[in-house]
């Protein structure tokens, strides 16, 4: 229990980290741009990508630790992460919209369905698990389809997304690495920690700039190239633990 406190707090740390450096690393890119690279460099794939990988190298208790290192990504992935996106004239407004985002209305339901745990009828929860199993491949399909209008493939190596793969696949996970062995940190938390953090970008950016009018073909070959090279960083990164 020590250890998954622990995990959960170097999660958290690890978003603020994220979080600040997508604030300075992006200032001279294009507004469309800028947030799609904001929002993948704060939100990785981790919950489709990092839970099996982690069980993988780690075993179930790797799993554990994963799913406990993934709750600070989520709440920050549909609050702070749909306002790099979503535009309002005033402070007040903004969380206005956020609070009211289906997609927040959904983690409270969420929420509320995990403490109370009442019993609903067993075809409401027979669709919304089937409505769920379908987001990942919906995601992909969706990227798919935006991949599908590049005229050029070399287009998806250029030096702004090797930039960004860089920061997303090893940077990122190197500071975490380091700042756990400086903190003298369990082996199984640094390890689930780096893992998780060196995970690719997430599909929802596709879809939250597809949705908001930002450059839903960049962020496609963003969530594109960062997910082919974790084919290289990641084995790299298993080797240390």
């Amino acid at each position: 229990l020590q250890n998954l406190g622990v995990a959960f707090l170097v999660a958290w740390v690890v978003q603020g980290v994220a979080w600040a450096l997508s604030r300075v690393l992006y200032t001279k890119y294009p507004d469309r741009r800028k947030r799609v690279l904001q929002y993948a460099t704060v939100c990785s794939n981790g919950g489709f990508m990092g839970n099996p990988v982690a069980e993988s190298v780690f075993g179930a208790t790797g799993l554990m630790y994963a799913s406990v290192f993934l709750i600070p990504q989520r709440i920050v992935m549909w609050s702070a992460g749909i306002t790099l996106f979503t535009e309002a004239p005033s402070k007040k407004a903004l969380v206005k919209k956020v609070l009211t985002h289906p997609c927040i209305i959904a983690v409270f339901v969420g929420m509320f369905l995990m403490v109370f745990r009442p019993e609903l009828p067993e075809f409401i929860e027979k669709t919304a698990s089937s409505l769920g199993s379908c987001t990942t491949p919906l995601s992909m399909l969706m990227v798919g389809m935006i991949l599908a209008d590049v005229e050029d493939v070399k287009t998806i190596f250029s030096w702004e997304m090797i930039r960004y793969t860089l920061i997303r696949l090893v940077i990122l996970p190197g500071i975490v690495f380091i700042g756990c062995k400086i903190c003298g940190l369990d082996r199984l938390v640094t390890g689930v920690a780096v893992l998780m953090t060196a995970m690719p970008a997430a599909c929802m950016t596709t879809i939250l700039a597809n949705k908001y009018h930002g450059d839903a073909m960049f962020a496609s070959k963003c969530v594109v190239f960062s997910t082919a090279m974790t084919l290289v960083t990641l084995p790299v990164w298993c080797m240390l633990f």
